[in-house]
């Protein structure tokens, strides 16, 4: 089994459309949940993650140039991510097919890679 992110964008429109009212919050919620929780039933949910706020900056470029952000340059924006674990890349896509904002937004999916070993000498640096 491997650990892939699962990223989920959407755009301002998509956000109003499903979150505008308190009742179509609640329906959305409550999709999300259940979604969740087969997630975690089977067995696949590692880590549910968080939400991310749509508001930040961005840093490019070795002169370390700020721009607002996330999505500047984007017409949607990462709203959150979570972690979960599949026997592949093509099961970690169906499990991404599921979810609730794929239906107006996207989930993107990436395989977690492992992060590369330091040496000894090089770790208290």
């Amino acid at each position: 089994m491997s650990d892939f992110v699962f990223l989920f964008r959407t755009g301002s429109t998509q956000v109003e459309a499903a979150m505008g009212t308190p009742e179509r919050a609640a329906q959305s919620m409550q999709k999300w949940l259940a979604w969740l929780r087969e997630l975690e039933a089977a067995g696949h949910l590692k880590e549910a993650g968080q939400p991310l706020a749509t508001t930040g900056r961005v840093v490019r470029g070795v002169d370390g140039v700020i721009t607002d952000g996330p999505f500047a340059e984007a017409k949607d924006m990462v709203l959150g991510f979570m972690v979960i674990e599949a026997r592949d890349l093509e099961a970690a896509v169906l499990l991404a097919r599921g979810c609730p904002m794929a239906q107006n937004g996207c989930v993107e999916v990436r395989p977690v890679g492992a992060a590369p070993q330091a040496s000894a000498e090089g770790a208290g640096r």
